[in-house]
Formats: structure tokens, sequence, C-alpha cells
């Protein structure tokens, strides 16, 4: 995870070029991967055994999907608020006004998008000064991966079962973003 996360980080910083030094970039990312697997081991993991054989010998439903799709964004929820830095403005000019509030967080929301649109030649001329490790900015997210996984979970009518699906979805990326956020020694 640790070789995957590392270089994923060096293509984006060669793609932007940035001039992050590599050994703190290997620095931040063994301190990011270590927590997160620490995390995920003594956290999340119990939670997605828990989670899974509780549905299959209660309810005798599976739910390998939407557990595979929590810890998934168990993980990229590590990661994200580094995400949109690739469009974060160095240093304030007079006279420039920051991004409206909506574009400041589609930065952040759809950060994999963008990374993709970067990848293929696509420059978006957004800057902000915000850097998302903030309590704000993790709400926003819980919200959206709330509205995600309503979208992706709930079936008509909706029943308690759907709502702890999306909740364990949500639960996971709030769970990762506050990760991120106790690395950084936000909180």
């Amino acid at each position: 995870m640790y070789g995957f996360v590392l270089h994923s980080f060096k293509s984006i910083n060669r793609k932007i070029r940035s001039r992050f030094p590599v050994w703190r970039m290997k620095e931040e990312t063994s301190e990011h991967v270590r927590y997160s697997v620490e995390v995920f081991v003594w956290l999340i993991l119990p939670l997605a055994l828990a989670y899974f054989l509780g549905y299959q010998f209660v309810f005798g439903e599976n739910v390998w999907g939407s557990m595979l799709w929590g810890l998934i964004v168990y993980f990229y929820s590590n990661f994200l608020p580094d995400l949109p830095s690739i469009y974060r403005r160095k240093k304030y000019k007079s006279g420039s006004t920051d991004l409206p509030w909506y574009q400041k967080y589609a930065l952040l929301l759809f950060a994999p998008l963008l990374v993709w649109l970067l990848f293929s030649g696509v420059r978006l001329s957004w800057r902000t000064m915000e850097t998302y490790h903030n309590f704000r900015s993790l709400v926003i997210y819980g919200t959206f991966l709330f509205a995600v996984g309503f979208l992706g979970f709930a079936g008509l009518p909706l029943s308690i079962r759907d709502l702890v699906k999306i909740f364990f979805f949500q639960f996971c990326g709030v769970i990762g973003f506050l990760t991120h956020l106790k690395v950084d020694e936000i909180w």
C-alpha cells in the first residue's frame, strides 16, 4: 500500500511540476499509511466483520459489495484532504479572489475526477487557498458520502437495513478523513 500511495503522489507531483521534496513525500506517506493501517486493524476491520456477519446471520443478506465499498472509501478518505492541493494557490496575490464555495468543495468531493483530468491533459484554472484540513470540510464530505450511500445502497421503500448500509459507508469515509486530520495534528 505504501508503494502504491507513494508512486501516485510522485506521479501527481511530476505532472504538476511541484517542488515538494521526495524525502518529505516519503515521510508523509509512511506516516499516513502506518496510522491508516493501525486504525483499520483496530476499528474498521472489526466493525466490517460485525457488519458482514450481522447481516449474514440475522437477515440472511449478503453485503459483500457495500462492505468492500466502505473499506475502499476508508482508505481513499485517508488521503483525500491532500489530493485537492494540486489546485491550491501557493500565495495570495493582491486583487485576486478565492473561488466560490461550490467550486472549492467540488475540488474536494470530485478529486479523483480532477486528478484524472490532470493526467488527461486538461488543466483547470481553478485555484483556491483552501487546504481541506478542517472540520468544515469533514462535515461537507460526510454529507456527500451520505448522499452517495443513499443513491448506491437505498431501496424503496427505505428500510432500517438500507440505513445501516448507508451509515456504514459514510462512517468508513468519515473515520478515514478523521484519521488524516489526526495524523496531521489538526485535532
